[in-house]
């Protein structure tokens, strides 16, 4: 504390540092350094608040910080500085636009006369409950595999409706019609516009994601908001909503915020894109460079195919060369005669053959007819035969009266047996 001494003699004007303000007169003012000091020790005495506000401006000068806080139903704000020395206790994600709450002592500067207010810590309105449900909500998730890449289904090559969720008249949606359009000018919209921030956000996303995953029309569903403070970004990180984008049976892309920004939809989702201009490229091919690779493939294609058909040509064309192609009327006639003396020598050896069989056929024929009892039966002989065709070879067997059958060299005649035996000169 400054310590301001009288030093005047009786009757004489005392010099301004003695004259404390409280007795300060137009005869006898004031100093601005004894006005200020009293300021000070006055402010000094002020214990510390909690204060909540938005940040207006954030300002980073030699480690230190400047920044202004608004309140946020009215206009007035005040200056808070963040020395060096407490930054590392306050979240390093702090910046303009985020609604925190702070702790500030009155700090009042008798060099400049400047009044500001020092931040001993500073958090995000309410942020730290909810980060840390958020943080048991993603591990719970993550434990149940709604994160894992083996459920996330593929983006359609080329789909032939978008559907958008975002909110209305938003930067985001313009984004995203923007650069689908350069990249494939036919591609078709259907959006669904809902609250991206507050109460409505949630209720509203899902009645949107319903209506389009229920749409056949619909091949892939892209959920855009542009960039904002983690409190304004909750909404995408509400269990119902990111179990639903898991249930969905269309594709999910999620584009919310910046880079820097990673909402549960992120992590379930089918894709996640770093802005809404990024996933309107990840979600649409890009014309020029489809014609581009489709050029590129028939040019391989015609090149491929005209170095099979010269390589043919130059197989052709040594085999044409070939004697045997070139001038085949030498080896034909070589051959003929081969055929020829080939086909005289079979000639010969199946005359050969039928000439030998068929004198064994006579030879066979003549024994045949004289073992034959036909040749016998020509000489004059006869043969008897009994009922029955037993063949009589004993008179004797023939009583009296029994029919016999007499077979001679042409024809049978029937006969009846006497029952006489005449004997024989033998």
């Amino acid at each position: 504390m400054t310590v301001f001494e009288a030093s005047t003699r009786p009757g004489e004007t005392p010099p301004a540092d003695a004259v404390a303000p409280r007795d300060s007169s137009a005869a006898a003012p004031t100093s601005v350094a004894r006005l200020n000091a009293t300021i000070r020790d006055f402010v000094a005495r002020w214990n510390t608040v909690w204060v909540e506000g938005e940040i207006t401006s954030w300002n980073v000068r030699a480690g230190n910080i400047f920044a202004r806080l608004k309140d946020t139903r009215s206009d007035a704000q005040i200056s808070i500085r963040i020395w060096s020395s407490v930054r590392p206790r306050i979240p390093n994600d702090l910046g303009v636009g985020d609604h925190v709450v702070a702790a500030v002592k009155a700090d009042y500067f008798v060099k400049s006369g400047d009044f500001s207010f020092a931040v001993s810590a500073m958090k995000h309105v309410g942020l730290g409950d909810q980060l840390e449900r958020l943080e048991r909500l993603r591990a719970q998730l993550r434990q149940e595999g709604l994160f894992d890449a083996a459920r996330k289904k593929r983006l359609p090559f080329l789909p032939h409706v978008i559907g958008l969720i975002t909110g209305e008249r938003s930067d985001a949606e313009k984004d995203v019609h923007r650069n689908a359009e350069l990249r494939w000018p036919q591609v078709r919209f259907r959006t669904e516009y809902a609250a991206v921030q507050g109460d409505r956000c949630v209720p509203d996303t899902l009645a949107a994601l319903a209506r389009l995953d229920a749409d056949p029309d619909v091949d892939v569903i892209v959920i855009a908001r542009g960039g904002g403070d983690p409190q304004a970004l909750l909404g995408f990180s509400d269990e119902r909503l990111v179990r639903a984008v898991a249930a969905a049976s269309t594709p999910v892309v999620s584009a919310i915020g910046h880079e820097n920004d990673h909402p549960l939809l992120d992590d379930v989702a089918d894709l996640r894109a770093s802005t809404p201009t990024d996933a309107a490229k990840r979600v649409v091919p890009d014309v020029s460079e489809q014609r581009a690779l489709i050029a590129q493939l028939r040019s391989r294609s015609t090149s491929r195919l005209t170095q099979r058909i010269t390589h043919d040509i130059a197989q052709l064309e040594q085999l044409r060369s070939r004697p045997a192609l070139r001038s085949p009327d030498p080896i034909i006639d070589s051959r003929s005669q081969e055929v020829w003396l080939m086909l005289s020598r079979g000639r010969d050896s199946i005359t050969r053959q039928l000439d030998a069989a068929g004198r064994a056929t006579s030879e066979l024929r003549a024994s045949l007819r004289a073992l034959s009892p036909a040749a016998t039966l020509a000489r004059g002989y006869a043969i008897a035969h009994l009922d029955g065709g037993v063949i009589l070879r004993d008179a004797a067997d023939a009583p009296a009266g029994s029919t016999l059958t007499i077979t001679v060299d042409r024809g049978s005649l029937a006969a009846r047996s006497e029952g006489e035996i005449a004997e024989s000169d033998d």
